[in-house]
């Protein structure tokens, strides 16, 4: 009997254990893909870029027999279930709020037409690492070594050729929202997709891998995986990628081991999408004024005078991509020296970023404000200025995204030698710390 393998964030074929689930009932599979309004409003334009040239990958791998239709799932999800008589829907478990009730209601649509949900886009899913009591980990480091020693599964052995796929013109049921997938003008600054991930990901563990501990944090080289959107959009697991990893590359293996730890933490807490995890926060003291709209603008555009935190925001304005340090950095600036939101800057970052992520950005976000899970201490507040001494020291990632400092000597103590190009600083970083520390301390 013919059943139905939904893709979502799981987009390729290799090492995919819903694929193999669709597959095993024996009969054909229909591949569909499920352009829901919501997520296309939601999602930022390079996302989007991404997701397209992603299908379009996908489709050329399945021999263009991809059907993407547009639509709510609870209805497009079960037309297309009766247009070919399936038994079952297949589809990767996703955990996140948005999906959970999504799925739920396309189960409840569905009838008698079974929804299975098989495997995840992580090494472990989320809600399996708990507490001998039962109880969620709120700690990394003892949820790092319960997740070490619960291990994970070999990669699937799926590929385009493990199902015999429908093809959707010999369909004559209701296909009648079937859509091309849309068309993509705008540059990444690297290619998408499943082909694309695995060959991005062979190349950095064989140039960089060995490397990845010492220049991991220095945002002026060439020394990160850049996996980040592959992992976001499931054109990789990271399953395939672990099985390069072994003992010594433990740094790596704890990136992987961060994105499950978050993912848990929001399957947990689902309120901490947006709101603090730490309740003890929603009486802090934030600024929202119009001045503070103002500063929000000057952050967004790297204009605060702060090289460091410019040429992030530029380098995200830019590419869509920036550098993990970077992002602690300009992190640690909206909430500690500008007083502002944190959901302001995450809202922000999920707008721009490729690689956007609910449970990675939020909870990073929360790191960086001293509300989340294994928060920063409240007394931890970056200097943006010895930040950028320490992780570019030689001024070359400054350099790259702010032109008006191409000719100067040290970017990092500029003094009388700014150019009158480049603002003067958006405020006193002293002063501000020290206004950052009274109001920490005023939750007490």
């Amino acid at each position: 009997m013919p059943t139905l393998l939904w893709f979502r964030r799981d987009l390729r074929c290799h090492d995919h254990p819903a694929l193999l689930e669709a597959a095993r009932e024996g009969g054909e599979v229909l591949a569909c893909y499920v352009l829901d309004p919501r997520l296309e409003a939601s999602a930022g334009a390079r996302r989007l870029q991404y997701l397209y040239r992603a299908l379009r990958n996908l489709s050329d791998n399945l021999d263009g027999e991809l059907l993407v239709t547009r639509g709510r799932p609870e209805q497009r999800i079960p037309a297309l279930a009766r247009a070919i008589s399936a038994t079952s829907v297949h589809a990767s478990q996703d955990h996140s709020p948005f999906g959970r009730r999504r799925d739920e209601a396309v189960g409840a649509a569905l009838g008698e037409i079974a929804l299975c949900a098989t495997g995840s886009g992580y090494l472990v899913s989320p809600g399996r690492i708990i507490k001998s009591d039962g109880a969620p980990y709120r700690v990394f480091t003892p949820f790092f070594r319960a997740w070490r020693r619960h291990g994970w599964r070999a990669p699937a052995d799926s590929g385009p050729a493990s199902a015999r796929w429908i093809v959707p013109a010999d369909i004559s049921g209701d296909i009648s929202e079937r859509v091309e997938i849309p068309s993509v003008t705008g540059q990444l600054i690297f290619e998408a997709g499943e082909d694309a991930a695995r060959s991005q990901w062979r190349e950095f563990v064989a140039a960089n891998l060995a490397d990845y501990r010492a220049r991991r944090d220095r945002p002026g080289l060439d020394a990160t995986s850049r996996m980040s959107a592959h992992l976001k959009f499931g054109t990789i697991h990271p399953r395939t990628m672990a099985v390069d990893l072994h003992s010594g590359d433990d740094a790596y293996l704890r990136e992987l081991a961060f994105r499950d730890f978050y993912a848990a933490v929001l399957h947990h807490w689902p309120d901490s999408a947006w709101r603090n995890w730490n309740r003890d926060f929603d009486a802090i003291e934030v600024d929202d004024d119009e001045t503070a709209k103002q500063a929000f603008e000057a952050w967004k555009d790297g204009r605060t005078g702060f090289p460091i935190v410019d040429a992030g925001m530029r380098q995200l304005a830019s590419t869509g991509f920036m550098h993990n340090r970077v992002r602690m950095i300009v992190a640690s600036f909206l909430v500690k020296d500008l007083h502002l939101p944190w959901q302001w800057g995450a809202r922000w970052f999920l707008d721009q970023l490729i690689d956007g992520d609910l449970a990675n950005n939020q909870h990073g976000w929360q790191w960086a404000a001293g509300c989340g899970t294994d928060a920063a201490p409240y007394f931890r507040v970056f200097n943006p200025d010895l930040q950028g001494a320490k992780f570019d020291p030689h001024g070359d990632y400054i350099r790259r995204w702010i032109p008006e400092l191409a000719d100067v000597a040290d970017v990092h103590k500029l003094g009388t030698g700014r150019p009158s190009s480049y603002p003067e600083p958006l405020v006193d970083h002293a002063e501000e710390r020290q206004e950052a520390l009274r109001r920490y301390r005023r939750l007490g």
